[in-house]
């Protein structure tokens, strides 16, 4: 039995003016999300069951089964899963590995993310799997205010990234797209230039980065250049207001925070014209938020673990898939009338969380402090080293060209702020301008060097 979706037998009308991309799904009420979800749920967890060798034995070794869901919270009786196993379970039944759940000649599209062993980690998608993740991100482009009239240049990677079919959720709203991927920034500068492009996907750092660059060769991004919306993605900046707000003025357009991962879809979640969260794939992906020790559901708001179970995928269901991500969710209603729940924030990753005596800290909570102070060019860097059996953290920061003070004071003003907002004590090191390297992807914020020998 197929479970209707509400919106699922709509044609998105050719109305440009209208708010919602899909208005009768984007606007139901939570019941009405809840009960579709469970509809979803119970079907998947039957079609991963009975098809994907690999969840058959997880879930009999477990002692439950389909069966067992009759509520969204039941889904906690269930394994997780992590990326290792992804990996192992594809090397041990290559090509797709044996959480897939449909026969090869069923697949249409790969992408792939390269693990620490250097293997790909394939993510399969079926015909159907791959259309409807086109509409979603037909979705979400319409909520960001992308419009037919557009001129779309995608700048992300194409070899095996699943950010790069993305571009084909523009191209479904009717806008003109152009398939520009990872050229140089000169490069990259004249596309935009010679085709007045008006929006464009790339990652934070680029995009300062970028924007940085065309100053430097005389384009300013707010008079010379035609971007008014940028998304962003692959890092917390788009979601920290500091860090938005500076590139929106170094370009003069709007940006809006998107979130995907290559072992589901990309994007899962981005920001509509409200910029208050990030509208997420409820009728695709169901979200837990967990504490990461105990495993236990973290309160609404609360930040924790996100854990995610796939409600279409045919492909490769993923069955309550630990990602790593510390995050935080809302389900009140957002002000554009979307009532889907909202990721409020991808804080950080539980390998880049820092303890320092006791307290968590991720890169994002010194980010937010050091790009809100225009003394500082945004840029810094996270150096962690052991002294006498002790952690410490030096924040390394630039001060932007002709700062008219003394290091010290500015030292002082930014290790107070951090104390305030961390409860934690640091050193700082103030730096020149372009004294930190940039990045032209993913910015590596930490550097640890607690694996170096120190003597005190």
């Amino acid at each position: 039995m197929n479970i209707h979706q509400p919106g699922a037998d709509l044609t998105p009308a050719d109305d440009t003016d209208r708010p919602y991309w899909d208005p009768r799904l984007e606007t139901q009420s939570r019941a009405e999300w809840d009960a579709m979800k469970l509809g979803l749920l119970k079907q998947h967890m039957r079609h991963a069951y009975d098809n994907s060798p690999y969840y058959r034995q997880s879930f009999d070794a477990a002692g439950v089964g389909p069966d067992d869901v009759t509520s969204l919270s039941d889904l906690a009786k269930f394994p997780t899963i992590q990326k290792s196993i992804l990996r192992e379970r594809q090397e041990a039944a290559p090509l797709l590995g044996d959480l897939a759940a449909v026969p090869e000649e069923k697949v249409v599209y790969v992408s792939a993310s390269s693990g620490s062993t250097g293997v790909p980690t394939i993510s399969p998608f079926t015909a159907e799997d791959f259309d409807e993740w086109m509409d979603f991100e037909a979705r979400l482009f319409w909520s960001s205010g992308l419009r037919p009239k557009d001129r779309y240049a995608h700048s992300l990677n194409f070899s095996l990234f699943v950010g790069g079919p993305c571009v084909l959720g523009a191209q479904k709203i009717g806008a003109l797209s152009i398939h520009a991927g990872t050229v140089p920034s000169d490069r990259l500068l004249s596309i935009l230039k010679t085709f007045q492009a008006t929006a464009m996907w790339t990652t934070p750092s680029y995009a300062w980065y970028l924007g940085e660059t065309a100053l430097k060769e005389g384009i300013d991004p707010r008079t010379d250049l035609a971007i008014d919306k940028i998304f962003v993605a692959g890092e917390p900046g788009g979601s920290i207001p500091e860090t938005r707000k500076r590139i929106e003025d170094l370009w003069g357009a709007e940006v809006f925070d998107y979130y995907g991962l290559s072992d589901v879809f990309g994007a899962c979640a981005g920001m509509c014209e409200a910029k208050d969260g990030l509208h997420w794939a409820e009728d695709h992906i169901h979200v837990e938020v967990i504490d990461p020790e105990t495993g236990e559901p973290v309160p609404p708001g609360g930040r924790g673990e996100m854990v995610l179970t796939t409600l279409k995928k045919r492909a490769r269901p993923l069955i309550r898939f630990r990602t790593g991500d510390i995050v935080s969710f809302t389900e009140e209603t957002c002000s554009c009338g979307r009532t889907s729940q909202r990721l409020m924030g991808v804080h950080g990753r539980l390998d880049d969380m820092l303890v320092i005596r006791g307290v968590n800290i991720f890169p994002s909570d010194v980010e937010a402090i050091i790009r809100k102070d225009h003394d500082f060019t945004g840029e810094y860097r996270l150096v962690v080293e052991r002294v006498n059996h002790l952690d410490t953290l030096t924040v390394e920061a630039e001060k932007i060209h002709g700062f008219n003070g003394t290091d010290d004071d500015l030292a002082k003003r930014l290790k107070d702020q951090i104390k305030a907002i961390t409860g934690v004590g640091v050193q700082v090191a103030i730096l020149e301008a372009d004294a930190l390297p940039r990045a032209t992807h993913k910015a590596k914020r930490v550097e640890d060097r607690r694996d170096q020998v120190w003597t005190a």
